[in-house]
């Protein structure tokens, strides 16, 4: 709106509060009053959201303390607070689910398959389910894919994966493995271990 008036903000909300108020003060543009009413009408309600915002992080924060179930999904590496929370209040008995990929598809985080002449093809991923969490996942998987572009861990499965993937290729199956890494802590009632190895059995 107030680019209408040729005053633009670099881009973020942060911009808004800090520097919206002064152009509305300055006498100097051609500002109409109303117009300057209108701007100060929506920066009062900005900031009530905001402050609404805070409160529910706060209650949502509370909620994770209290839940031993939450607060051992947090230990995972890309699962903060809120998906904990999301992914505890959502899921619920995890059980229902009869393995880690079933979760996993039901986020929308397998790839869809189209099957011609009993040939698969695997396509882009699904994108069923809970939207909201399969966004955290795919956003905590982001950043743990920054970090170990940080580290010179050449061997570990996530490096190799960034090497001959794309990022949001990379993004999507590491959000596949922590949805089923979940899936077997909540079912199985295990703590997170970052060492774990799976053993197979040897007859």
């Amino acid at each position: 709106m107030l680019g209408e008036f040729g005053l633009v903000l670099p881009q973020g909300i942060g911009h808004i509060a800090s520097r919206v108020p002064d152009l509305i003060e300055d006498a100097s543009n051609e500002l109409p009053g109303t117009f300057r009413l209108l701007i100060n009408r929506l920066l009062d309600h900005l900031k009530e959201l905001q402050r609404q915002v805070g409160e529910i992080e706060a209650q949502i924060k509370a909620w994770h303390r209290s839940s031993e179930t939450s607060r051992r999904l947090e230990k995972v590496p890309g699962i903060g607070p809120l998906t904990a929370t999301a992914l505890a209040a959502t899921v619920g008995d995890a059980k229902n689910f009869d393995n880690g990929r079933q979760l996993a598809a039901w986020l929308g985080l397998v790839p869809r398959q189209h099957s011609s002449g009993g040939k698969p093809t695997l396509l882009g991923m699904s994108k069923r389910g809970d939207a909201y969490l399969r966004t955290l996942l795919i956003h905590g998987a982001r950043s743990v894919i920054y970090r170990a572009g940080q580290r010179a861990d050449a061997e570990s499965w996530l490096v190799k994966l960034i090497a001959r993937r794309n990022a949001n290729v990379a993004a999507v199956a590491l959000a596949n493995k922590t949805a089923r890494i979940a899936w077997a802590l909540l079912a199985r009632n295990r703590e997170f271990r970052p060492d774990y190895k799976t053993v197979t059995a040897v007859s």
